[in-house]
């Protein structure tokens, strides 16, 4: 599990690079420019913070760096979702739920997903047995 943890912007980047599974710096801009209005010097230095951080690696092609990821959107995910959960709610599920039903937050749809995913987990854990 990776100990990549990132900045709000820094996740903009990596969807872009998941998504695309690489891109060179006027990519990278040319796709971010009208979302966040950043140009290139901003995402020349959040590459190379990501790089420093182990999120991102590059190689050269032609003239150009083209950047792309080097951990998963599957383990910073994991890693981030922990961390709020921690952060939020003390590590417990129950209570990240419940904030959300006392919200009135979940949808028919939202709850019939979790029951969904709740059995799916009930089956994996039966078969771990």
């Amino acid at each position: 599990m990776t100990n990549v943890s990132l900045s709000d912007g820094e996740w903009k980047i990596m969807n872009e690079l998941w998504e695309k599974k690489a891109a060179t710096i006027t990519e990278l801009t040319a796709a971010l420019q009208g979302k966040t209005g950043w140009d290139k010097h901003i995402i020349i230095t959040m590459l190379n913070r990501m790089a420093k951080k182990g999120a991102v690696s590059y190689r050269i092609v032609g003239r150009a760096k083209q950047f792309y990821p080097a951990v998963s959107r599957n383990e910073v995910s994991i890693r981030e979702t922990r961390g709020f959960l921690n952060k939020v709610y003390r590590g417990s599920i129950g209570m990240m739920v419940n904030a959300m039903v006392e919200d009135k937050a979940l949808t028919p749809e939202d709850i019939e997903e979790l029951y969904k995913i709740l059995e799916q987990a009930e089956k994996k854990g039966a078969e771990a047995d």
